[in-house]
């Protein structure tokens, strides 16, 4: 899923330990961005709905950290292709009936022609209505806005300390 939900955290001793320090902030930012990104794969994880096979939560992770020299970035992700439609919905459309089945057995514990006519009836109001989305990237990475932005105000404070010690 390639949806851009950003957290960029401002505040007076970020822009100090840019200003001042940027190398020292870059590498304390690592560390933050590290950290806030398992925050944020660990929230949207929990908001992620589940057929009991975990296949699609399972599957979101916090990716490798890159830095360039004027940024740090973090992403969560998935590469599941029906991740997107779980997070925003999607309209009205004709479900493939086995997933469905897979989830009438797993979800509610119906087996044979009993799963089979559940899924149907199911697949028929996805048919008419579509589905609501669950909004766990968005809703996770709001949950942890504040953390974030303690992290990188931390990281800030840590590289001005830096900068400091370097100057005795």
């Amino acid at each position: 899923m390639t949806d851009d939900l950003r957290i960029s955290p401002r505040g007076a001793t970020i822009e100090a330990a840019l200003e001042k320090c940027p190398e020292f902030f870059l590498e304390e930012a690592f560390a933050a961005t590290v950290e806030s990104t398992m925050l944020i794969e660990r929230e949207v994880k929990e908001r992620t709905p589940t057929s009991g096979a975990a296949t699609l939560r399972e599957s979101i992770g916090a990716m490798p950290v890159v830095v360039s020299a004027h940024a740090v970035r973090g992403q969560v992700a998935t590469s599941l292709a029906y991740a997107a439609p779980v997070e925003h919905g999607s309209k009205p459309h004709w479900a493939p009936i086995e997933p469905l089945i897979d989830w009438v057995t797993r979800k509610l514990g119906k087996r044979g022609e009993e799963a089979e006519e559940v899924a149907s009836a199911i697949r028929f109001k996805i048919a008419a209505r579509g589905t609501e989305g669950a909004h766990m990237f968005r809703d996770g990475v709001k949950a942890a806005e504040g953390q974030v932005a303690a992290f990188y105000e931390a990281a800030a404070q840590r590289a001005l300390a830096r900068l400091e010690e370097a100057a005795r």
